[in-house]
Parts: C-alpha cells; structure tokens; sequence
C-alpha cells in the first residue's frame, strides 16, 4: 500500500524577504490613515484594521513567535485597553468640562484652543484611540484563533 504523505510548506525566501518590505509600508499607510481620518476618508478602524493585518502578515509569513517580537502579548495588553481609555476619556472630559459626552468645543476651557480647533483635536484623539483598539484586538484574536489558544505557534 502507497503512504500518503502530507504536504507541508517549506519555508519560502520570496514571501519572507516581500512581507519584511512590505510591512513597513503597511504599517506607514496604516498610520497615515489614522491620523489623516478626519480630514479624508478613512480613520481609525480602517487604520487599526491596516496595522493589525501587517502584523498577521509577519505572523502568516513566519510564525507567531517572530510577530510576538515585534508587538509583545504585554504591549497588545495594554494598548487593546489604552485605546478605549482614551476614547471614555475624551468623552469623560468632555462632561467634567460642561458639554455633552464627546461634544470637544466643551475642552475649550480646558486649554483655550478655540471650538474648532478642539473639534479638530478630539476627533484626531479619538481616532487614536480606535486604531489602537482595533490593531490589537485584531492581532489578539488572529494570535488566539491559529494557536487554538496557546499562543506558541500558528497555521
């Protein structure tokens, strides 16, 4: 009787050396739409989205391991929790300072900035915060799905 033998994939020189130079630019492009959302389209969950995919890329093309290098399981940890914060935290400033959650002409008074200027900033800070939460979950629960939890090694 025949043995089967099962296929696996060998590491690969060309994916490898394409997602080392490719990542860099995804994470710049990821960037540049978070802090450009509130002026063009995008923002921060598309932003988040391009981070956290140039992450599972290294982590598709190498393994968990090498991806955990680059963003730690601590630092996903804590800015899945930093991004948020800093939503809630607008907000909550927000109120204290007399608007409504989320209306920033009310941090005015806080650093007198002008209305619009603050509705420029806490926009852009809200986008911030976004594209944090939404890069790191991402990873997190690519890192948990292809690991069945463990975390060590992937697909």
């Amino acid at each position: 009787m025949r043995e089967i033998k099962e296929y696996t994939a060998g590491e690969d020189l060309i994916i490898k050396t394409s997602v080392r130079l490719l990542v860099p630019f995804i994470q710049l492009f990821g960037l540049y739409v978070i802090v450009h959302g509130h002026y063009s389209p995008g923002g921060g969950f598309q932003g988040g989205v391009l981070l956290g995919a140039s992450f599972i890329l290294l982590a598709l093309a190498y393994n968990i391991k090498t991806s955990q290098e680059y963003l730690s399981i601590g630092v996903n940890a804590l800015f899945s929790n930093l991004g948020p914060a800093i939503f809630i935290g607008v907000g909550v400033l927000c109120t204290v300072f007399g608007g409504l959650f989320l209306d920033y002409s009310a941090l005015d008074l806080l650093i007198p900035l002008g209305p619009v200027e603050w509705r420029s900033f806490g926009i852009f800070l809200i986008e911030v915060g976004v594209g944090l939460a939404v890069m790191n979950i991402m990873v997190l629960l690519y890192w948990n799905l292809s690991s069945g939890g463990n975390m060590d090694e992937g697909l």
